[in-house]
């Protein structure tokens, strides 16, 4: 089970992650909000391969 997080100060609202992973992370008002806090299995690769895909580093996952 890992956390995620979203820096919010960080993020542009590119949408990359709301892309790739919609189950764990939604755009609101321009900016990435986490759906799920808690993940695992499938959602957590998902989640993790949306924070390296995060072109500004505003996504932790936190193991």
């Amino acid at each position: 089970m890992a956390v995620v997080k979203v820096d919010e100060d960080l993020c542009t609202g590119c949408g990359v992650c709301s892309d790739m992973c919609p189950d764990v992370f939604e755009l609101e008002d321009d900016v990435a909000q986490v759906k799920v806090e808690e993940v695992d299995g499938d959602l957590l690769d998902c989640a993790k391969e949306a924070a390296e895909s995060c072109p500004v580093e505003a996504i932790a996952v936190e193991e």
